[in-house]
């Protein structure tokens, strides 16, 4: 009789983190989309720096473009930050004849984590927010609001992810 293979914490890649060309998604890029920074702290529920964790990022393409890797990985550091440089993603259609707004999809993988977190990034005042699916979902603004990235600079976004916490404290991750 077959059975399940076991979950792992990891997976096959975890070498890749060290290489820090997977940080730098603009290489796979097409010239003349737009460049951005994403950055954020990943902190647990005791509000403790998470300093070895893994963070992939898995986006659309940016608008007029279907030549974009959109993958990417990175070590959070001794501060427990990440950091990409990476292209803005599109629209993505969705269910229904709907329109999910530009965002990019976040997997964290760490100590202590039995599987893998998936969360995602928004970017604070684009206009489909209003009407994407899944952030029209949650009823709470704060909630909503742990994922939406602030301007921080001119082509950099920052969200800070909480890993656990009471109430609007912690990060909204997907069953997925």
């Amino acid at each position: 009789m077959p059975t399940a293979t076991a979950s792992q914490t990891i997976g096959p890649y975890w070498h890749l983190l060290a290489e820090p060309d997977w940080e730098d998604l603009t290489r796979f890029g097409p010239d003349g989309a737009e460049r951005i920074t994403l950055t954020g702290t990943i902190t647990d529920g005791d509000g403790a720096l998470v300093t070895d964790a893994c963070v992939e990022i898995w986006q659309a393409d940016p608008p007029a473009s279907d030549d974009f890797l959109g993958w990417g990985r990175a070590a959070t550091d001794a501060k427990g930050r990440f950091r990409f440089t990476t292209l803005k993603p599109g629209p993505v259609p969705g269910r229904g004849n709907t329109q999910q707004a530009p965002h990019i999809a976040i997997t964290i993988l760490a100590r202590g984590l039995l599987k893998a977190l998936v969360t995602r990034v928004y970017f604070e005042g684009e206009a489909l927010n209003a009407t994407d699916p899944l952030l029209t979902a949650i009823e709470d603004p704060a909630r909503r609001a742990t994922l939406l990235a602030h301007a921080t600079g001119e082509g950099v976004w920052s969200l800070d992810i909480r890993l656990q916490g009471d109430g609007a404290a912690e990060t909204v991750f997907l069953d997925v």
